[in-house]
């Protein structure tokens, strides 16, 4: 009995020690549970807060990359200036399809005159302009202001052009002399205006009614960078010289009709002129060298581009480089009119283009055109003032004396068959037109002499 109380003592004290551990071991996890549950919510409370402060940091990134973008769209920088030459351009163009207007440089023009006025940030370093250094644009215009381009069109235009015309006519050559009348008196309006020197040169050369010779002369004497005598900078004229230049000579159809019938009888617009004689090939091989000869030593400055305009004959009369002037004459001048047409459409930036002297130019090239129209078809007449009757000159060929070959000669065409169905003038024209473009080209080098 004793041994079952006592073993059941044992058993009840066991219990008892067992039930203490036991409570004490499971009070412990208890505890820790509770602690690790109260450290979790710290920490999930904190994630949520770092999560949303993320969240807020990447809207307000996005906030600002869309503000951003908008700000460097073309709708944000867009001002009238670009809208009003973005019509310009659109212009260009469709007088070029719709009207048949110098297809080949009212397009390109059109087209530079789009994208140089495409609306950017300015002064953002996008190198997107044509005046920003290292932009595409502007290293294709570097061929524009260094005078690079007009040289390679001479080239061109001397291998496609027959002065057959003028050799057998020499005569002719003094219509072409008188047109360039115009470019001397634009000279002088210039001035007259307060425009410097250099830059009424630039100005003046329109009335010759020649791009390249525009462009390059521009390109010498008003570039934005030579300093005159008294500390000033000339103007940058380029773009609206060369624009003027090109315009005038696609509207020559529309603008030098009138003033030939204004300053011809009708007697006179139908005065038949003498065949042109038979030419030899050594006269049309010795022309461009003696030519080339003649102008340069009286115009050295020009001789860029009367060196390529003969030298292209020179090809085409030689008969031996025929593969070299019909790249001269199609693909060469094909690619220098595409970059020319378009950098020279560029350069018409808004900021840059839209100036008082901007429409001054516009003005004095307008005039000089027809004072030069009119120059060459009042030679003529005084001309026939000392010829025989049966060796009369047709005044009409006289506006045919400015350099938009071979536009003017075309026109000349076109008025003479209005009076005269069987009288054709073309051939007689083009005398006076191929010798506008090398009157042209040795005022250009006189003004340059004397300007630079």
């Amino acid at each position: 009995m004793k041994r079952l109380i006592t073993i059941a003592g044992i058993i009840v004290f066991l219990t008892l020690i067992s039930t203490m551990f036991v409570n004490t071991s499971k009070s412990q996890p208890v505890n820790d549970s509770v602690q690790l549950i109260q450290s979790e919510s710290n920490m999930d409370a904190q994630a949520d807060e770092e999560f949303l402060e993320e969240i807020e940091e990447q809207q307000e990134a996005a906030s600002k990359g869309v503000m951003k973008f908008l700000d460097y769209t073309g709708f944000a920088n867009v001002t009238k200036g670009h809208l009003i030459m973005i019509l310009v351009g659109l212009i260009f163009i469709y007088l070029a399809i719709r009207y048949d207007y110098e297809p080949l440089l009212l397009i390109p023009i059109g087209t530079g005159i789009l994208i140089g006025n495409i609306p950017f940030m300015l002064d953002a370093g996008l190198q997107l302009g044509i005046y920003e250094k290292g932009s595409v644009m502007n290293y294709l215009y570097f061929g524009v202001t260094a005078g690079i381009y007009p040289p390679l069109v001479f080239l061109g235009i001397g291998a496609m052009t027959d002065f057959s015309s003028l050799i057998s006519n020499p005569r002719l050559m003094l219509l072409g002399a008188a047109a360039q009348l115009g470019i001397f008196a634009t000279f002088i309006g210039a001035l007259v205006l307060g425009f410097y020197p250099a830059e009424a040169g630039a100005i003046g050369i329109i009335g010759g009614a020649d791009g390249p010779t525009a462009i390059f002369l521009s390109s010498k004497l008003a570039n934005g960078i030579n300093i005159l005598p008294d500390g000033t900078t000339v103007k940058n004229l380029i773009g609206p010289i060369a624009i003027a230049a090109y315009s005038y000579m696609a509207l020559v159809p529309v603008i030098q009709p009138p003033i030939m019938r204004l300053m011809t009888t009708p007697k006179e617009r139908v005065i038949r002129m003498k065949p042109p004689r038979a030419v030899t090939k050594l006269q049309k091989i010795l022309f461009p060298i003696i030519g080339l000869l003649i102008t340069t030593f009286i115009s050295p400055s020009a001789l860029p581009l009367l060196g390529m305009l003969f030298f292209g004959n020179i090809l085409k009369e030689s008969g031996v480089t025929k593969r070299l002037a019909d790249t001269a004459k199609t693909s060469l001048i094909d690619i220098v009119t595409i970059i020319l047409g378009l950098t020279v459409g560029a350069s018409t930036q808004a900021d840059v283009f839209l100036t008082g002297e901007s429409i001054l130019i516009f003005v004095l090239g307008a005039l000089s055109f027809m004072v030069a129209t009119a120059g060459g078809v009042a030679f003529a007449k005084v001309m026939n003032l000392f010829l025989k009757e049966d060796n009369k000159i047709n005044p009409l060929i006289g506006a045919a004396g400015v350099s938009a070959v071979p536009d003017s000669a075309r026109v000349v065409q076109i008025e003479g068959l209005k009076y005269d169905p069987k009288n054709h003038l073309l051939m007689h024209a083009m005398a006076p037109n191929v010798s506008g473009v090398i009157g042209s080209a040795v005022a250009a080098g006189i003004l340059l002499s004397f300007l630079l």
